[in-house]
């Protein structure tokens, strides 16, 4: 099966080099330097969206929002879906995912979504879950590909339930992220020894594999991405339209979005996420 995939970021990097050490590989990325990995790979660079359809049978997206994906959809790229099953893995709208799946089918295509829910190392582990939404015979049919990228791939329904669920499982990632920071926030303002706080945190009952990283991230101040603030962002605001369209209360994602909101203003949004930290921190603290 010829494998294609557009948009080459943080997290579409990984997931690509994946798929390059087990399928026949073609990726485009509109900055074409983000293409440099994978020259020193099996994987074919192309020129165009529509050159990597006309390459592979199934193409993988990664695109940065909904415009990104509007920017691509020409009529050389629309020309060349018929046949070929699109897999859209970034967070959009429910509706601009149903408008995505419009588009690829009335071109004779197919299309799934398939959100992802992890950080840079778990893809670059191959261990992000995806939440897969579709017709489901051609998510069965393409399931050896997501072995390669996911270590579970779960089915949730129809176009829109993957993000549905997306949207549901990032609101506790990133509560819990906020609720993690201000902890850490005010064990810092009552003099406490970090380290010693971290290995509590470390051993307590909501220890995770995730919390253990951003403990030590926060203890050793770094703040390199593995998921970055300005894309948590982006998700919070996703999160509060899925919310308000369906008349949900997420009280405390509304300040969630406010405090990620904050800190892109003051210039942390290429910062981890856990780095919201900062906001919650006194100015003269953070020189």
């Amino acid at each position: 099966m010829r494998v294609g995939f557009m948009g080459l970021g943080f997290m579409g990097t990984p997931m690509a080099l994946n798929l390059a050490r087990n399928f026949q590989l073609t990726v485009w990325n509109r900055t074409a330097a983000k293409c440099d990995p994978f020259k020193a790979t099996t994987a074919a660079i192309a020129d165009t969206p529509a050159a990597v359809l006309r390459q592979s049978d199934v193409v993988f997206t990664m695109l940065f929002n909904e415009a990104a994906y509007r920017a691509i959809l020409d009529k050389d790229f629309t020309d060349a879906l018929r046949g070929k099953t699109i897999i859209n893995t970034s967070s959009v709208s429910e509706a601009f995912s149903k408008y995505l799946d419009e588009q690829v089918r009335k071109a004779g295509g197919r299309f799934l979504e398939m959100p992802v829910s992890g950080s840079r190392v778990p893809a670059e582990q191959g261990q992000l879950v995806g939440m897969l939404a579709g017709d489901r015979d051609e998510a069965q049919r393409v399931d050896p590909l997501l072995k390669t990228i996911t270590k579970a791939a779960v089915y949730c329904g129809e176009i829109g339930m993957g993000l549905r669920t997306k949207f549901a499982t990032n609101l506790f990632l990133i509560t819990m992220t906020a609720g993690l920071a201000e902890s850490m926030n005010l064990a810092r303002a009552q003099g406490l020894d970090v380290n010693a706080f971290g290995q509590v945190l470390d051993a307590g009952p909501m220890a995770s594999a995730y919390s253990k990283l951003k403990v030590a991230k926060m203890i050793a101040e770094d703040w390199s991405p593995q998921a970055a603030i300005a894309d948590c962002y982006n998700l919070t605001e996703l999160v509060q339209d899925a919310a308000g369209e369906v008349g949900a209360q997420t009280p405390l994602m509304t300040v969630c979005n406010a405090l990620y909101k904050d800190a892109v203003s003051r210039g942390f949004g290429g910062d981890d996420m856990i780095a919201i930290h900062q906001v919650m921190t006194p100015p003269e603290e953070n020189k």
